[in-house]
């Protein structure tokens, strides 16, 4: 059966929503990493970055939920789009996973958990989240999905960033952005969604975020041998 290492952060609830959305039969695996399991020999050997998700599938090691989606998109024959979509695909998914993630997640850094205020990159983080949000508010003018007529894995990407709108762009969230608001309202109404929320429930993972969190999550800022 399908081995899936989970936290309940952006990037692994995309791949908790294509499975449920597949229902492809899986092994959910917590990995809590504000306590720094991913960073264990064991856990390196499957993700060699360290980072959540995962999956091992028949002996095959996959990291980087994009590549998982797409991965899991072959192998299930759902989701991936039409072949004549194919470069558009691939365009929109890269988009979240050198763009709107990358920026989404400094913007939190900066404005929510850096250790002292450094206004310059708070703003500029923030400014980059904001430019990509009106790039797919802008794309998403008179469509119902990212790409082509039908849902896809570049929903369910964009989906797990997007739930995060509130904590990465602040309190107005997604109110600039009607568009956007629209999408995420028709994909977070499906049934599948409730239930990869749902896959938090009963989970004892480390939710303070202290000296541990951050050792744990940025072992790079402490000299090793502090």
């Amino acid at each position: 059966m399908l081995k899936f290492y989970f936290h309940t952060t952006p990037n692994p609830m995309k791949v908790a929503l294509f499975l449920e959305e597949s229902g492809l039969p899986y092994e959910l695996i917590p990995v809590d990493t504000l306590k720094g399991e991913q960073h264990s020999a064991e856990y390196r050997a499957i993700n060699p970055n360290g980072k959540t998700p995962a999956i091992v599938d028949e002996g095959q090691r996959v990291f980087d939920s994009n590549a998982i989606l797409l991965y899991l998109a072959e192998k299930t024959g759902k989701f991936g789009g039409k072949l004549e979509e194919r470069g558009e695909m691939l365009s929109w998914l890269m988009f979240i996973a050198t763009g709107l993630g990358p920026f989404s997640g400094q913007s939190v850094h900066f404005r929510r958990n850096a250790p002292e205020p450094v206004p310059y990159a708070a703003n500029r983080y923030l400014r980059e989240a904001q430019r990509h949000y009106e790039v797919l508010n802008d794309h998403l003018k008179g469509r119902d999905y990212l790409v082509g007529d039908s849902y896809s894995i570049a929903d369910i990407s964009a989906w797990g960033w997007i739930d995060k709108a509130a904590v990465v762009l602040g309190e107005e969230g997604l109110a600039p952005y009607p568009e956007i608001q629209r999408w995420f309202a028709n994909v977070d109404a499906r049934p599948a969604v409730a239930r990869a929320r749902g896959l938090t429930k009963g989970l004892d993972l480390k939710a303070e975020f202290d000296e541990v969190a951050r050792r744990a999550l940025y072992p790079q800022n402490y000299p090793k041998a502090d």
